[in-house]
């Protein structure tokens, strides 16, 4: 990659993102509407204007129904009329209660109609399958997302959560009806959570040109250093699971290389965790989400950070994973 790229295709869309996508599952959840509208116009200042979010964040909140997150994205966009400035994927599928959830042509149609009225906009840049559906035809499916975006209501389509036997299967059935194609996958993908990507959804990435907007890209906050020991636990509502995936020996041996390599460059273990994201083939724009905007100051540090080649090197080794 070229060391003054500064955006990249979502697949064969048209669309450019900058290098990092960030999420959205953060408003109207860990922070409120008002700190929300600070984290955007400080992301905006810094050209991070990729916004992922879903149509189910933030139900799992008390008090909570699910449309939070977009409907502040909504608000903002509102009060600013900043939409041309931003580039929003949301998601569909879920299970938002009552019923509402699959990838049925019927829920589409509805589904992407509360998320327009939600986000206060007539059009979103990518538009998701937040899961598998496997009781609905992939063909049904994907003619209502081809439908869409011939009304001009969505730019592009993206899969989440998908095996690569499925994806494969979408993409020939795209193919043999001259239907919109997924141009993007949505992966569980970090330095340490490696191997299943690698092994099964890479190659086929590869292969068809594909996007990828990972999640879970600092894995759970283990890969910023927060968690070091059991006693870190009380850190975070993520802490129990982070302590009894992350801190092994691996785990530990990984924390030690990124701390070594970012006293080189004197940053920090998040911004190297996710500079070997960035610098990873096939990856486009991982996604991490902030909740202040000094965050979302080392965040666009991290899309500046390059490393050498033997950085990478030492990393891939700490995160072996066979």
């Amino acid at each position: 990659m070229p060391a003054s790229e500064s955006l990249r295709e979502l697949g064969q869309s048209g669309i450019r993102v900058p290098l990092l996508t960030f999420g959205g599952n953060v408003f109207g959840w860990t922070i409120d509407q008002s700190v929300s509208f600070s984290i955007l116009d400080a992301l905006l200042d810094q050209k991070l204007n990729f916004i992922d979010t879903a149509d189910v964040y933030s139900i799992w909140a008390p008090g909570n129904k699910g449309g939070e997150s977009e409907t502040i994205i909504g608000n903002w966009l509102k009060k600013t009329g900043k939409r041309d400035q931003v580039i929003i994927a949301t998601k569909v599928g879920k299970d938002m209660g009552e019923g509402k959830k699959g990838l049925s042509a019927h829920y589409i149609r509805q589904a992407v109609e509360d998320s327009l009225h939600r986000l206060q906009t007539d059009y979103i840049d990518l538009y998701q399958s937040h899961d598998d559906d496997n009781e609905t035809p992939l063909e049904e499916t994907l003619s209502t997302f081809d439908a869409l975006i011939k009304e001009g209501k969505v730019r592009a389509i993206g899969a989440s959560n998908y095996e690569a036997n499925r994806l494969q299967q979408a993409l020939r059935v795209s193919k043999e009806n001259h239907l919109a194609r997924y141009e993007t996958l949505q992966p569980e993908y970090n330095l340490y959570d490696r191997q299943h990507y690698e092994t099964t959804l890479e190659p086929l990435v590869k292969e068809h040109g594909l996007g990828v907007i990972g999640y879970y890209s600092l894995a759970s906050g283990f890969l910023s250093g927060k968690y070091r020991s059991p006693e870190d636990v009380v850190k975070s509502k993520r802490g129990q699971s982070v302590v009894e995936h992350y801190l092994n020996d691996r785990g530990m041996g990984i924390l030690s290389k990124l701390d070594a390599i970012a006293d080189a460059h004197q940053t920090t273990p998040t911004q190297v965790a996710l500079a070997w994201l960035i610098a990873r083939p096939g990856i486009t724009a991982p996604i991490v989400s902030a909740t202040s905007v000094q965050q979302v100051q080392e965040l666009a540090d991290a899309t500046r950070l390059k490393l050498i080649a033997e950085d990478i090197d030492a990393l891939n080794k700490a995160s072996a994973y066979c």
